[in-house]
């Protein structure tokens, strides 16, 4: 039987067929009239998406180049920061302002948890010189979503600012970054907008660009400075990932004809359709507040978490994700971004049927893809 690759995480993600054959057209000089057009088309969109006047930079590297990038240009040794530990990609802002001497507080929450505004608020009454709040609009590793919208009225009454990973949650939930009070907002490429990986977004607010006036923490390559010059010119400071800007505009004109509202809805009838398959098996999710981004559900007692992640990709070819440390084999994550539709949490739902049964799980065959029908149906109507 021929098996087919069905790809079904949270990041590569699927790409539009027209989009990849972009990356087949010859290729084009980054100094010329032709591409500063495509470029700056490009970068217009993507102040479209992230809900900002402000320009949106675009990086040659991957998301965590641009969480880098937003640490550097605002902040010096020994500035004083709190980060939402709530899972890997909250952990890692702590670990890139530890490589630059910030201190940071780290506040630790457990995975799949919630995390309400009272509580930064609280946080930073004790915390008088903090200089900025470091936190996931989608925890990555969990599927939790967090209320950016509440911590950034709690952020704006204080000197410090408020940075967000929207890596995999931008253009997937609704998070205006001007509406919002977000002064550095960050994403990727490989996630809701739609494109191979190698590209990361980042715009910073006017209470953000203050800080990078005074930032003295070393940089070179991901300088904000030079982005902003740069792109006066229509152009970046370093060569460009030309194919990528490409695909990346055709993948924009895509989420352009749809509309952001258009693109949440996608995003939220893939989301609810998931949710109620799983919910359907008897199995629970880890996140109190999921997204539309991914659903994470936990492992069922008496069943190896590792074995029905390498079954559903070894044995039926649905690429899910696992859990990372260190929760390694307690929950899986089936992901719902991006360039799927639903026909791709059907096959999901029922690839998870079909491993679950493999692993002798007692449920009734078709109960999860018979609670997901009528959601996905919407996406018809």
């Amino acid at each position: 039987m021929i098996k087919k690759y069905y790809l079904l995480s949270p990041g590569p993600t699927p790409v539009p067929e027209n989009v990849l054959a972009a990356a087949a057209e010859p290729i084009i000089h980054h100094r010329t009239p032709q591409f500063s057009k495509i470029f700056m088309d490009t970068t217009e969109m993507l102040k479209m998406v992230f809900g900002t006047k402000e320009d949106v930079f675009i990086l040659t590297s991957s998301g965590t180049g641009a969480m880098e990038t937003a640490i550097v240009n605002t902040l010096s040794p020994g500035d004083k920061v709190l980060t939402l530990n709530a899972g890997k990609f909250g952990e890692r802002w702590g670990n890139i302002c530890k490589a630059y001497g910030v201190v940071y507080k780290e506040i630790i929450v457990e995975w799949g948890k919630d995390y309400p505004k009272e509580k930064l608020e609280a946080e930073l009454k004790a915390m008088p010189d903090c200089k900025a709040v470091f936190c996931q609009l989608s925890e990555t590793s969990t599927g939790a979503v967090y209320d950016i919208k509440g911590f950034g009225e709690v952020v704006a009454k204080t000197d410090a600012i408020l940075v967000v990973d929207g890596i995999s949650g931008t253009g997937a939930t609704p998070c205006p970054m001007d509406e919002w009070k977000v002064d550095v907002m960050v994403s990727g490429c490989q996630k809701s907008f739609m494109i191979p990986p190698g590209l990361a977004y980042i715009a910073f607010g006017p209470k953000a660009w203050a800080m990078v006036e005074t930032a003295k923490c070393p940089k070179f390559y991901f300088d904000a400075k030079k982005a902003k010059k740069n792109l006066a010119d229509k152009t970046t400071p370093w060569t460009p990932a030309v194919s990528l800007v490409i695909q990346q505009k055709k993948a924009l004109d895509i989420i352009a004809a749809m509309g952001l509202d258009g693109l949440f809805a996608h995003h939220r009838i893939l989301g609810d359709a998931t949710r109620a398959g799983v919910r359907a098996l008897g199995l629970e999710l880890l996140a109190e507040k999921p997204g539309n981004i991914l659903t994470s559900v936990k492992t069922p007692a008496g069943i190896d978490g590792g074995k029905i992640v390498k079954t559903m990709q070894g044995k039926y070819m649905a690429y899910i994700a696992g859990a990372q440390d260190p929760m390694k084999g307690r929950f899986f994550r089936i992901a719902h971004l991006g360039y799927m539709g639903g026909f791709d949490i059907i096959t999901a739902l029922t690839a998870l049927e079909m491993t679950l049964a493999d692993l002798g799980y007692d449920f009734t065959p078709g109960d999860a893809v018979k609670a997901a029908e009528p959601i996905l149906r919407e996406s018809w109507s």
